[in-house]
């Protein structure tokens, strides 16, 4: 199997400088590896670091020690030690992230929206355009809505734009955070077929999912994250498919 993320010792302390510097430690000396064509879902309590953990994959947070080396490019890149241009050439072109808020700049039609990260790699127009719009068609998203903006979608709405502008480009790492939070099941199903095609493809996949069915569909194995920093985090396969 080809290790696309190997995460050695990572430990994550959030300084409060707004309540006297106090520290708060969320992980501690985390070892994990996740593999290509495989599901890995992060589970634990909520506030145990899941979400942090995930973020901190990404770099949104920069780690208090420790590695995290990803496949960017058929070698394994440092995040932690990476240059902000490193840092955008990964997010471009090998890990894609979905997180729970969809975040985009204000009044842009919902089809460009989803097209983006195609651009962004140079795609042309037509084949950008035919990608998004069948995503946007398995997510049930009206056509009618295509050209709106957005941010005046119900918030199920506007996580489905969110997954169809993760999903369109073929990652080789792929993060997701609770993408079916907010979607009824019909969407949350779609959404496993997703996830299931990219595994397919050979794609690295690391998820939270507070839905078990959806968790019980995708994972390939279940790494424990503990808010009690005295237990070891346990990484257990667990092949549910």
């Amino acid at each position: 199997m080809t290790t696309m993320i190997n995460v050695e010792q990572l430990s994550k302390t959030f300084t409060l400088h707004n309540q006297g510097g106090i520290q708060l430690p969320v992980l501690d000396k985390v070892d994990l590896q996740v593999f290509a064509g495989q599901c890995t879902v992060l589970h634990g309590d909520s506030g145990s670091g899941k979400s942090t953990l995930l973020r901190t994959l990404y770099a949104n947070y920069l780690p208090s020690s420790g590695a995290i080396y990803v496949r960017h490019q058929g070698e394994m890149l440092d995040l932690a030690r990476a240059s902000s241009h490193q840092l955008l050439s990964v997010r471009r072109d090998t890990m894609g992230y979905v997180s729970q808020f969809l975040r985009v700049i204000p009044r842009i039609a919902t089809l460009h929206v989803v097209m983006q990260p195609l651009k962004e790699r140079g795609i042309a127009d037509k084949e950008a355009k035919d990608r998004a719009a069948d995503l946007l068609q398995k997510l049930n998203i009206p056509e009618r809505l295509w050209s709106l903006a957005p941010s005046t979608f119900s918030g199920g709405e506007q996580q489905r734009v969110n997954i169809a502008r993760g999903f369109i480009q073929d990652y080789p790492i792929l993060l997701l955070d609770e993408p079916t939070a907010s979607l009824d099941q019909k969407n949350a199903d779609v959404v496993v077929q997703l996830i299931k095609k990219a595994l397919a493809n050979n794609t690295a996949v690391v998820g939270i999912f507070h839905d078990a069915h959806v968790r019980d569909a995708v994972a390939d194995q279940v790494f424990s994250v503990y808010s009690d920093t005295s237990h070891a985090n346990d990484q257990t396969p667990s092949h549910i498919n």
